[in-house]
């Protein structure tokens, strides 16, 4: 096969810059789950499961009402028994894929590991549908039982669905289509996006969105122009399945009665919509600190009008280095050993077994994640890694991620799986430790202006920017609903409303921003999960302002939060903090820490940098 001299270039830059930053060999050992695809151990556990599954069916459908205490426990046992053997495959499937989006071969086996996967849950949806029926006296009855002590979350969230189940028979069908459905569409977004190239040089996506963060403007300038037109050539294509997963999502809020797009997701994350509506008005409400900000930026910059494409522009003081990955993990486990031993010990677990694939390589899907597979094997975690201060942090993000999960893992599959909003916690508070300490390291002023601003534009990005994406979301599903399909044009007009509304006059939005909706993949993944991560950073925030003030004594609350995973409700894991999460003062608290700190950058610079 003859490689095109663009691509060969391209694959020469990825190499180098791995070999440079001492990433080439930080992969991940799959062998921890199988050797390959084509491991025997896959074919025997997929038969094993799903006779399992046929077996529980035909044991118990239609009994579930009349089981005892020991009995229930028994069923739950066996069905994540299953779900983790289930769980092993599904992700090694999608790690394989994640790292050779391009190759034909991974992405046939993880559409055939969906589509067995909805043939076991075929087999058994049956117990969900009986026990959100069992008459509500009965089921306290069971779960007052000692014996269920451990499920008791479980089997009492599982019944909140129960206004939303549908018949077994049309319940048997939605999951036989599943495969065919909103997540095959996700797999050919990912996959095209995973193909393309931007630019004369056919570049990686992750490449290009680095170059928004070089100090030079004619680079950020060329790099948001090669981003759009590369996102232009398959526009019609993500048009089209942004379309089709939005009526999916409408079509199956629909069947389920659900009142809201957004209500499915609040469900899912245990939370009532007045909690998710007092978050959204309290940012929206204080956008003005986004612009405030950005206002000072111009000033730093010294430049007229502040474009989409200079957002992310380090001030002239920020460190500009390369931190080669030996000294990036040396930072991260530093920082977390001073706040816990345990935690750096875990962390270091990542580095040591080969649970890290950090190179940027041809077909490997862009941005960073954990993955947290199943109680019995161990997280893996997926970077771009290209050397920046931020990459740092985004180590930090992921590995914290990474340890939530193994401590979450103790409770079991099925109590480890934290909701959304939580999910967060760790990833943003390991975030915050890596920043503090290279803050503290920072003696200029300049360099300290700099970095804090650096620290402001991604907690800017975690917070605002999710719910201004959060908005738009709402805007483009109400839309879908109330008068049909969306064409690309009018998918732009709701992005750039929504964008604008929280960058005010700060930021010269250009045409060639209206396009980037395009690339997000959030909005199809999981519809409704933005908000999460605004959730989660000022939860953080305020945890973190908690840790100041009381030192060792949070880091025992905070450590067992961890390990709860998703063993009780948001609400009931806050209180030993003190949190109420429905109140609007909490949510205040964390935005005034995040407007004073674009003070603290505004007098760093008046009174230390222009010296009035």
């Amino acid at each position: 096969m003859i490689k095109q001299k663009g691509a060969e270039d391209m694959e020469k830059t990825e190499k180098d810059i791995n070999q440079q930053l001492g990433t080439s060999e930080v992969v991940w050992r799959l062998e921890d789950l199988f050797a390959s695809p084509d491991d025997a151990a896959i074919r025997k556990i997929m038969d094993h499961s799903l006779e399992s599954a046929r077996r529980l069916r035909e044991e118990y459908a239609g009994r579930v009402a009349d089981l005892s205490a020991s009995e229930l426990k028994a069923v739950v046992e066996s069905l994540e028994n299953l779900s983790e053997e289930l769980a092993k495959i599904g992700a090694f499937a999608y790690l394989n894929f994640s790292t050779n989006a391009e190759d034909p071969e991974a992405g046939a086996f993880l559409q055939k590991v969906r589509e067995f996967g909805s043939q076991v849950e075929k087999e058994l949806v049956f117990f969900e549908l009986e026990w959100a029926k069992v008459e509500d006296e009965r089921a306290e009855q069971l779960l007052d039982q000692p014996v269920l002590a451990h499920f008791r979350h479980y089997l009492t969230a599982m019944r909140r669905y129960r206004p939303h189940l549908l018949s077994e028979i049309e319940e048997r069908l939605l999951i036989e289509l599943s495969p065919v459905g909103r997540s095959s569409w996700v797999n050919l977004f990912d996959k095209v996006l995973a193909f393309h190239r931007y630019g004369e040089r056919k570049r990686t996506q992750e490449e290009v969105l680095t170059d928004l963060y070089n100090p030079d403007r004619q680079i950020r300038k060329k790099a948001a122009s090669e981003l759009t037109e590369g996102l232009r050539k398959d526009l019609h294509i993500v048009t089209h399945t942004f379309n089709t997963v939005l009526a999916d999502k409408m079509i199956q809020d629909r069947l389920r009665s659900y009142p809201k797009w957004i209500s499915s997701m609040n469900l899912a994350n245990e939370l009532d919509d007045e909690t998710v509506d007092t978050l959204i008005h309290s940012v929206t409400s204080n956008y003005a600190t986004v612009e405030r900000y950005y206002s000072l930026k111009r000033d730093i910059l010294g430049m007229d009008q502040l474009y989409d494409y200079d957002r992310y522009a380090p001030l002239p003081w920020l460190p500009d280095r390369k931190v080669e990955w030996k000294q990036a993990r040396e930072m991260v486990i530093d920082a977390y050993s001073r706040f816990s031993p345990e935690m750096a010990a875990i962390a270091e677990r990542f580095f040591m077994d080969s649970w890290i694939h950090a190179p940027v390589v041809p077909g490997k899907v862009s941005g960073a994640f954990a993955h947290p597979v199943a109680p019995s094997v161990h997280p893996y975690v997926l970077l771009n890694y290209t050397g920046t201060l931020r990459d740092v942090e985004t180590l930090a993000h992921e590995l914290g991620h990474g340890v939530h999960q193994v401590l979450a893992a103790r409770q079991g599959l099925f109590n480890s799986d934290t909701p959304l909003t939580l999910a967060e916690t760790a990833s943003v508070f390991g975030e915050m430790l890596v920043f503090q300490d290279i803050l503290a390291t920072l003696n200029d002023p300049r360099e300290r202006l700099g970095f804090l601003c650096s620290k402001i534009e991604s907690i800017f990005a975690t917070v605002f920017r999710q719910i201004a994406m959060n908005r738009f979301e709402d805007a483009i599903h109400n839309r879908r609903r109330e008068q049909g399909e969306l064409s690309s044009e009018e998918f732009s007009v709701f992005w750039m409303n929504t964008q604008r509304e929280m960058f005010g006059e700060s930021v010269t939005l250009t045409d060639d921003y209206g396009i980037w909706w395009s690339y997000i993949s959030h909005f199809l993944h999981v519809p409704g999960y933005v908000y999460a991560y605004a959730f989660g950073e000022l939860l953080v925030l305020s945890l973190y302002a908690t840790y100041q003030e009381e030192g060792d004594d949070f880091v025992k609350n905070y450590m067992e939060l961890l390990a709860s995973g998703g063993s009780r409700t948001p609400y009931e894991l806050m209180k030993p903090f003190g949190i109420d999460l429905r109140d609007e003062n909490f949510w205040l608290q964390g935005l005034h820490i995040i407007d004073k700190m674009v003070q603290d950058a505004q007098t760093l610079y008046e009174q230390e940098v222009i010296g009035r």
